[in-house]
Order: C-alpha cells, then sequence, then structure tokens
C-alpha cells in the first residue's frame, strides 16, 4: 500500500523461488529498491539496492524525520502501472504481465457493485504473493475500508489454525482455490470442528470446481453464505466474470457466471466471429481490467491483445461454451497451458528450462491426472535425479515435474514431429518413483510408522519410500502435505504451536520427519492410535 501511495510500481516476488529465477525476474524488471526482510536478504547478495524492511521498522534514531504530508506531492494517475506479477512464459521466459491504477480500482469498482465484498467485511489475506489476487486482498479492502487480517508464516498450511482463525475473527469474506476449501471442510468434518458459520461469502476460484465440492461446500456453510465462482487471468485484472452457485439448483456443470460490471466478454473463432450458443470457442475479455501489456515484450503484447470496434480485447487462450442464459462454461485450453492446484503454469518454460541442459535433446511436459507434472526427456546420459535438481535451482516448486522419464528416442508421428500419444504411461506406484532415491539404509519401527502414513497420504500400497526422498519428490504437493501434517497430529496429539507445518516442511523427508515427532512426548493415547493405524495399514484413511 505503501508503494502504491508514493507512486512507485508494486513487483512481488516469492522468497521461495531459486535465486536463478529471482536474480532474473530483477533483471527483467530494472528495479531500483528491493524491499527484503532478514530472512531473504540472501537471495539478494549480490544487489546493492535491496533494503531491509525490519531495520526501516525497527529504527529509533530519529535519524531522518517521515513527513506524511509530503505524499500529496506525488502524482498518481489513472495510466500509471500500479503492480506487476509474473506468470508462467511459454518462450521460457516468465511474463510481466503489467496492471494500470486505472485496472486496479475498476477491477475492485466491479466487485464492490456486486457486492462481492463492502466495507463490512472482514477478510484473511490468503493468496501468495504470486498471485495477484493477493493486491486485490491487501490494496482492495483496506481502499473499501474492510477489515483485513494477517496471517502468520505458512499460515494458511495450518487448517486448524485457520479454522479457528476464521471463527474467532469472525471472517465474512474467504477467497480461494476449490481444493484449498476442500481441505478445510474435511477438517472441519473429520474434528467436529465449528462450521464456518460467520462466513458472508465464499469466493472461489483459480481451477476448476466440481459439483461434489460445492454439495460439500452447502452442507457445512451456513444457509445466508453466498458461494461464488470467480473466473479472471491476471491479464484482465483478478477477476472479469462470476456466478453465484444456487445451493437449490441441479447442476450438472459448475458455470463461470457472465460478465462482471465494466467488463464485457465475447466467444470468437479462430477468424474473430461470433458464436452460436453451445459452440466451443476462445473467449475474449474487453473493459475496465484489460492489462497495459507484457513488460519488455511487445511482441507477446501484440499477439495477446485484439481491436474489435475500437476496443482492446484480451485473449485468454480459454476455451468456453455459452448456454441459453448467457452463463459461460470453461472447457479447456487451445494451447499447453495448464492449471494446476491453482496454479497457472505454461508447459513451456518448464521444457525450455530442461533443454537447457546440454545431454537433453528433447523434452515434453505433460499434466497428468490432475495432480502431476511429467517430464518426459530425450537423454543417454542423464539420470532423474540430475534432471530433478536442475529444476529445483531454476524453477518454482509448482512448476517441478514429479517424475521423469528418460527415454533414449521419442516416437514420432508420420510428419516427424512427437507423437504425444505414443508416449509411455507415467507409472505412480511408488516402485517408479522412487527408482532414483531407494535408500540401502533400512528404516526402523518408528520410521516404518511414519512410512505407512506417508503410503495412505499418497495412496499407494508399495512400500519402497527411501527414508531421505523428500515428499514433494515421490509425487507430493502442497495440499496433500496439509493432510499429513493433520494425520500427525490426529496421531500423535500435538497443536501448532509444539510443532509447526513449517519445521515439516522443512525437513520433508521421513527420517526428519521421525525425528521432529519423537520430540514430542509419548501417552497411552498415541499408543492407541498407533494400534489403530497398524490395523488399517494400506487403507486410504484411519479411524
Amino acid at each position: 500500500m505503501g508503494i502504491e501511495m508514493a507512486g512507485g510500481v508494486y513487483c512481488p516476488l516469492s522468497p521461495r523461488d531459486p535465486q536463478h529465477r529471482l536474480k532474473a525476474l530483477i533483471q527483467q524488471t530494472k528495479g531500483h529498491v528491493i524491499l527484503a526482510q532478514y530472512q531473504t536478504k540472501a537471495k539478494f547478495y549480490d544487489n546493492d539496492n535491496s533494503l531491509i524492511i525490519d531495520l526501516v521498522l525497527a529504527n529509533k534514531s530519529g535519524g531522518y524525520i517521515i513527513d506524511t504530508d509530503q505524499l500529496s506531492d506525488t502524482i498518481v494517475t489513472s495510466k500509471n502501472i500500479a503492480y506487476i506479477v509474473f506468470t508462467s512464459g511459454s518462450t521460457g521466459i516468465p511474463k510481466g504481465v503489467q496492471t494500470r491504477q486505472r485496472n486496479l480500482m475498476g477491477c475492485i469498482d466491479s466487485q464492490v457493485y456486486i457486492k462481492l465484498f463492502s466495507n463490512k467485511d472482514t477478510m484473511i489475506q490468503m493468496a501468495n504473493c504470486s498471485y495477484d489476487a493477493h493486491v486485490q486482498e491487501i490494496i482492495g479492502t483496506l481502499t473499501v475500508g474492510a477489515t483485513i487480517i494477517m496471517l502468520h508464516p505458512e499460515g494458511n498450511m495450518d487448517i486448524d489454525y485457520m479454522i479457528k482463525l476464521l471463527n474467532e475473527k469472525r471472517i465474512s469474506y474467504l477467497q480461494s482455490v476449490p481444493s484449498y476449501v476442500n481441505n478445510m471442510l474435511e477438517y472441519v468434518e473429520k474434528n467436529n470442528a465449528s462450521n464456518l458459520s460467520t462466513l458472508r461469502t465464499l469466493d472461489i476460484g483459480g481451477e476448476k470446481s466440481t459439483v461434489q465440492l460445492i454439495e460439500k461446500m452447502h452442507t457445512y456453510l451456513s444457509q445466508s453464505t453466498s458461494v461464488w465462482n470467480i473466473y479472471g487471468p491476471a491479464e484482465v485484472t483478478v477477476a472479469c466474470t462470476g456466478h453465484i452457485i444456487d445451493r437449490c439448483a441441479n447442476l450438472i456443470n459448475i458455470p463461470i457466471g457472465c460478465s462482471l460490471p465494466n467488463y464485457l466478454c465475447l466467444i470468437m473463432d479462430g477468424y474473430l466471429q461470433s458464436c452460436v450458443i453451445s459452440q466451443e470457442a476462445e473467449l475474449l475479455v474487453g473493459g475496465v481490467g484489460v492489462f497495459a501489456g507484457y513488460l519488455g515484450r511487445d511482441d507477446l503484447t501484440a499477439k495477446a491483445l485484439v481491436e474489435i470496434d475500437g476496443q482492446l480485447f484480451y485473449r485468454t487462450g480459454d476455451l468456453v461454451t455459452m448456454d441459453n442464459s448467457g452463463l459461460l462454461y470453461y472447457q479447456g485450453r487451445k494451447d499447453h497451458q495448464i492449471k494446476l492446484h491453482g496454479q497457472r503454469i505454461e508447459l513451456g518454460e518448464i521444457e525450455r528450462c530442461l533443454l537447457n541442459i546440454t545431454s537433453i535433446s528433447a523434452c515434453v511436459v505433460m499434466k497428468w491426472k490432475d495432480d502431476y507434472l511429467v517430464a518426459y526427456v530425450q537423454s543417454s546420459h542423464i539420470n532423474e535425479e540430475e534432471s530433478r535438481r536442475y529444476c529445483q535451482s531454476h524453477l518454482p516448486s509448482h512448476m517441478i515435474p514429479s517424475i521423469f522419464i528418460i527415454l533414449d528416442k521419442f516416437p514420432l508421428n508420420a510428419n516427424g514431429k512427437i507423437d504425444r500419444k505414443q508416449l509411455p504411461s507415467p507409472d505412480f506406484s511408488l516402485s517408479a518413483l522412487l527408482s532414483s532415491v531407494k535408500s540401502d539404509t533400512p528404516l526402523n519401527q518408528f520410521e516404518e510408522r511414519i512410512h505407512t502414513i506417508w503410503c495412505q497420504v499418497l495412496h499407494c500400497d508399495e512400500n519402497h519410500i527411501s527414508g531421505t526422498a523428500s515428499f514433494f519428490s515421490v509425487g507430493g504437493h502442497s495440499l496433500r502435505f496439509i493432510e499429513l501434517y493433520y494425520r500427525y497430529q490426529s496421531l500423535f496429539n500435538f497443536n501448532a504451536r509444539s510443532l509447526s507445518i513449517g519445521l515439516f516442511l522443512q525437513q520433508p523427508t521421513i527420517r526428519q520427519h521421525a525425528q521432529l515427532l519423537q520430540t514430542l512426548p509419548s501417552n497411552d493415547a498415541q499408543t492407541i492410535r498407533w494400534q489403530s493405524l497398524v490395523i488399517n495399514e494400506g487403507k486410504t484413511s484411519l479411524n
């Protein structure tokens, strides 16, 4: 908020990203100042423009005087760039989406107009800074005069903490991806926790929702809670369509709704001709939220924006259909861009990263079963572990493939192109996933018990997980890690104050988890729970 008030351009970077990537993004922005905390200062050790926020906030020497009246001298116009967020780029280089002040204010105005949130609401800052939604959560909330609750570090990974916060702070508006809401509702169900009765609005988006999840939401939410399905790429500023999901409607598919106020949605074919009802075609979005262009990439901007009747429209690349009521339904993509656990990923960026390894001559990355990334690599001089390490040093965690399949030669079709249909299906049994991380050191009795829990969370009955393998290298992801953490809490009867989820994230192997859990005092209840675990070994749920 301070950056915006001072007339600057806000560009959030995730400290979880590898240093190579952060350096490349900073060079792309040509930023004058980097605001960092002590914990993240090391990521920018070679940059003279970094400034430690902690020192600024803690400065009590009186060495400088802050004159708040000077803010009135700052001229900010609607054309100024408000913020830049980076999205995955098919060329291998992340794209900086530039959003103007008028885009941001217009988007917030549209959401307030439909009463998505108001100055009477209390909301949680949920989104990671990699999402443009977090800008809406912070600036939007404060602009309209609502109250915002900031989480402690890794707070959104701690469902118990989240549920308590929702009820204690009487949160009335919550924005989240559907899969995270599902985790919350499962926790409420299994732990007989308080229902989310204070919520006035639940705003879901970022990934496709299911009828089953909507039914579960309506079971555990108050009758007065409105469930909105919101859609919008970063290039149109957070959200451009929305729909209130009627709890009485007999739904087969969940619509992304119709245009929000001040937006205009068109369904056009490849020749930019309007399509008839129920015909699948590309969604184009015009109106107040259409972005200013990609930072330093006029070529990509020219491809993404098209002028129709004197108005700019963004070509989303999303395929949709429209029903007789004017509601839009998401059908898929016209390219290889995907959404994985709410994250937008250009598979081409991962492929180009791997092709930087000289021993790899060809590469294909695909999404498998809506839950995993699989990398097919053509090489005779590299193994899975080397490929994984390279990705970990150059890509954010959500873009690292769960499995690498090394082939001497790719299958080709009659045109000499890679035949994706002939690529071998990934084997997600743990024996295949762990071929490169097997350990000769046997697990002790306690570690074997932790191993059993891992198998249940990963939905696999195999018995080959190495004690030194990372949870995230054997098919795990953040949402499953949350499930793993709550299995631990249920079995060992501890809370986040005793052992936070952050400790388990920092030490993500079976042996490290066993060491952490063995620091807890033992009790009879744990023994009973372990007996239940042994009896139910191999099943996907515990009693």
